[in-house]
């Protein structure tokens, strides 16, 4: 007996929906201190084993979560889906991950024309700031007049020394 409709059916993949993605989230949340070069693919894998449906019942087309279908029939020995939610897992996995590679191979060497431009930009502003004159005091030394020139002490001896603010 079919007691579910077409209703309960979007409802209970809007759960599952919302479910997944805090998963992934929380997923995102324990991998974020990995190198980027790990971080990023399994970040990947984690969306496709939870986003990646799979045919249950191709006569009333119903569809579920691979991963669900694949654990149910595995563990419990329910149904003859496992291999074909197994298919679909590995299908959208190398799909996702040949998209991956496209962007990692578009990004790679856009990102080393980026740290070249920096490292250039870094290296001219230190050539600026070794060419620079090393003046401790910028605005001369207390006692000096508005030009910048010590004044001409009356009696050498008696020279006094302003304090620095």
């Amino acid at each position: 007996m079919d007691t579910m409709t077409e209703n309960d059916y979007l409802i209970a993949w809007g759960l599952y929906g919302f479910a997944a993605l805090g998963c992934l989230l929380v997923w995102m949340r324990m991998t974020r201190w990995m190198w980027r070069w790990l971080r990023e693919p399994l970040r990947l894998l984690m969306a496709v084993l939870l986003f990646t449906p799979t045919i249950v019942d191709p006569v009333k087309e119903k569809i579920a979560p691979a991963i669900a279908i694949t654990v149910l029939d595995l563990a419990l020995k329910v149904g003859n889906n496992a291999w074909r939610a197994i298919s679909d897992l590995l299908m959208y996995g190398m799909i996702a991950f040949g998209l991956y590679l496209i962007l990692v191979l578009i990004r790679f060497p856009i990102e080393r024309a980026s740290k070249a431009r920096r490292e250039q930009a870094e290296a001219a502003k230190a050539a600026v700031r070794a060419s620079e004159p090393d003046d401790d005091q910028p605005f001369g030394v207390a006692g000096d007049d508005r030009y910048g020139r010590p004044p001409v002490p009356s009696n050498p001896q008696r020279s006094r020394i302003e304090p620095r603010l």
